[in-house]
């Protein structure tokens, strides 16, 4: 069978991963949610938004015959990795996840770990502090409840609105980044907090990197739990997977 693959994207290693495919002549198209205005340049072609559910995508997969998902979306994104499982089982489609490794606490770190968006938020409770808060434009609300902060947000796209914070500077960047720019960073802005999602891969850990180096405290934000489903952090396995799951790639 000639594979017609979906890919679930939005990272830098699906992007690579796209790359990858149509270097290897594989037939696919890669979704995005369309939360970032201007989107890196894809191998494959482009969809963006969402498909309306579980259901939504089961119907996707069925109208254009997808042969074969591969979830390559944020370790945050629970909603569209839930719905994948969920539609993938209802058509029959193969599944995998390509997946970045957690980043690990070592002996050098002051993490303080906390399972949710909620916990960060309550973990800010207190005195004023510097704060660099990476947690992505969507959860910006949340920490409003604590106004107390000055908050140095690095963000992919300009806001649209003003964030809601009375302290606060933007920097408009897209990763990969530099931990000794990051480290820089953190001295010009007297940063004395970190707040981070446990995103792991490389793109973004110069930012703990250099907490790491100036013994900066970090309050990190577990995943969320998600339906189990066939998980690798090796693209190289992914192709294996395709090899071995019903396909004719011939590479």
């Amino acid at each position: 069978m000639n594979p017609n693959l979906l890919v679930l994207g939005g990272t830098q290693e699906a992007t690579r991963l796209c790359r990858t495919l149509a270097g290897a002549g594989v037939r696919g198209t890669v979704s995005m949610a369309g939360r970032v205005a201007t989107p890196a340049a894809q191998a494959l072609p482009l969809r963006t938004g969402g498909f309306g559910g579980p259901d939504g995508l089961a119907r996707y997969l069925g109208t254009h015959r997808i042969s074969h998902v591969i979830d390559a979306t944020h370790p945050f994104a629970a909603r569209i990795s839930a719905n994948a499982v969920q539609a993938c089982a209802a058509r029959g489609v193969p599944l995998i996840a390509l997946t970045r490794a957690p980043w690990g606490e070592t002996a050098a770190d002051r993490w303080q770990r906390v399972p949710d968006m909620a916990g960060a938020v309550a973990a800010l409770g207190g005195a004023a502090r510097r704060v660099l808060l990476a947690v992505g434009r969507m959860h910006l609300p949340e920490f409003t409840a604590n106004p107390q902060h000055f908050y140095l947000l690095r963000l992919v796209d300009p806001p649209a609105l003003r964030p809601a914070f009375p302290d606060h500077h933007v920097i408009v960047d897209r990763g990969p980044f530099d931990v000794d720019a990051d480290t820089a960073l953190l001295r010009q802005h007297r940063i004395d907090l970190i707040v981070s999602k446990n995103s792991g891969g490389t793109g973004a850990f110069a930012k703990i990197d250099a907490a790491r180096r100036l013994g900066l405290p970090v309050v990190m934000i577990d995943r969320p739990v998600l339906p189990r489903r066939r998980e690798t952090h090796d693209a190289d396995a992914v192709l294996r997977w395709l090899d071995h799951a019903g396909t004719d790639r011939g590479v």
